[in-house]
């Protein structure tokens, strides 16, 4: 059994695949995306530290799901022990985030699990149009949705929203987390 690649080597990988899908130049896609050339050329080299926010606007510039940029390769069978899930943390806020399954081209739909700590709240922009985001708190307590329509959640309880207009997570308490499915229209 061959040795799953690194997640920066997955990710270099994927810019890559997409960009060319896209027909774009690495000058053309860090305009698109914000970034300067020189970041995104790293990237795609395997040799830069992507923050969440940073794979976000790539994904929103490529046109595709967070997960593609991501999500490694899935044999027919897979486990990922609580301990061992590959985690991309935000810049601004204590955040982390952790794929565990992407949709197929024909399912769209993304699987997460959050970690939050209080303090800054995550504010992410929007994402690819179409986009919804669904929540289901595990423990602790999150305020969570579009400005102006956020709730307060507690464990058990569930959240949809419009993900394709800037949006807030923030944990209320110490050791929140949740599972999130992104789903893609």
């Amino acid at each position: 059994m061959s040795q799953p690649a690194s997640p920066l080597a997955t990710i270099a990988a994927a810019l890559r695949r997409e960009r060319e899908r896209a027909g774009i130049s690495l000058a053309e896609l860090a305009r698109r995306a914000g970034l300067a050339k020189s970041t995104l050329s790293q990237l795609e080299n395997g040799t830069g530290n992507p923050s969440i926010e940073t794979l976000w606007s790539l994904g929103v510039a490529l046109g595709v799901p967070f997960s593609r940029l991501v999500e490694p390769p899935t044999p027919s069978v897979r486990v990922i022990r609580a301990g061992d899930k590959p985690r991309l943390r935000a810049d601004q806020a204590d955040f982390a985030a952790s794929l565990l399954a992407a949709g197929s081209t024909h399912a769209r739909r993304d699987l997460y699990v959050m970690e939050l700590e209080p303090g800054q709240p995550r504010e992410a922009e929007a994402h690819i149009p179409g986009s919804v985001e669904h929540v289901v708190v595990a423990a602790g307590r999150l305020s969570a949705g579009p400005a102006g329509e956020r709730v307060e959640l507690g464990p058990g309880d569930y959240v949809a929203f419009p993900g394709d207009v800037p949006h807030h997570y923030e944990a209320l308490e110490p050791g929140t987390w949740a599972v999130l499915v992104m789903e893609h229209r």
